[in-house]
């Protein structure tokens, strides 16, 4: 069960997504490359604001340090590449940023409170009010990103619906099973994360932020653990 919530969200993005995809094509390189900059400052601020809600800083760190060697001993990072790259050569897509747009986008679109909140308002059997509103929001995110990013921000709809529609289907099996602070805690490791891919956008310095995805995990197992003392 994705949700319908989450089906309208995905479309937003396509539709958004094309419409960047549209404007990419016809903006001269300079006008690419300042839309390409202010993308990656206002994911670096969105990361900052995004890790402060930590109430944990323990939990913070150790997610991401969990997190980044799971994603190591998987190679995470060496995987998705491989994919994409599959995926640019079947399709040929030419944009070299196509990892990055996507991971980029699935973070700005999929962590925070409006995504949890409203995949579990609608799993809870709700109207997703909040998830229609996220639409509005994400349509127009996508539409900058994707002018900046490529064509891997539309598809970052399939780890959309993976953890949006996986949200709404415990909500639905469970009630409502996450506090408001395991909600913060997931939101602040996101935003680290973002924080890592805004220096990568910037191309400060080269972070492996796709190794770090596990964290996402980690971070609600670690949460559970010390909820319970």
């Amino acid at each position: 069960m994705i949700g319908l919530g989450t089906l309208v969200n995905a479309v937003g993005v396509l539709v958004g997504g094309s419409i960047g995809l549209l404007l990419h094509a016809k903006l001269p390189e300079r006008i690419t490359q300042i839309v390409f900059q202010g993308i990656g400052l206002f994911t670096l601020f969105l990361g900052v604001s995004m890790a402060l809600k930590t109430e944990n800083m323990l939990i913070l760190i150790f997610s991401i340090v969990i997190g980044g060697i799971i994603g190591e001993l998987l190679h995470l990072e060496r995987g998705i590449n491989r994919w994409a790259d599959r995926l640019k050569t079947r399709f040929q897509f030419g944009h070299e940023k196509f990892t990055e747009g996507m991971i980029t986008a699935f973070l700005l679109f999929c962590i925070g409170s409006m995504t949890v909140l409203g995949a579990i308002e609608e799993g809870l059997g709700g109207t997703p009010t909040l998830l229609f509103a996220k639409t509005m929001l994400d349509t127009f995110a996508a539409m900058a990103m994707a002018a900046a990013l490529g064509v891997g921000v539309l598809f970052s709809i399939i780890p959309l619906l993976i953890f949006q529609g996986g949200l709404t289907l415990l909500a639905a099996l469970l009630g409502d099973f996450m506090s408001q602070s395991m909600i913060n805690e997931l939101t602040a490791v996101g935003g680290l994360l973002l924080l890592g891919l805004g220096i990568n956008i910037l191309e400060i310095k080269a972070i492996k932020v796709t190794n770090m995805l596990p964290a996402l995990i980690a971070v609600v197992v670690l949460s559970v653990v010390v909820g319970l003392f």
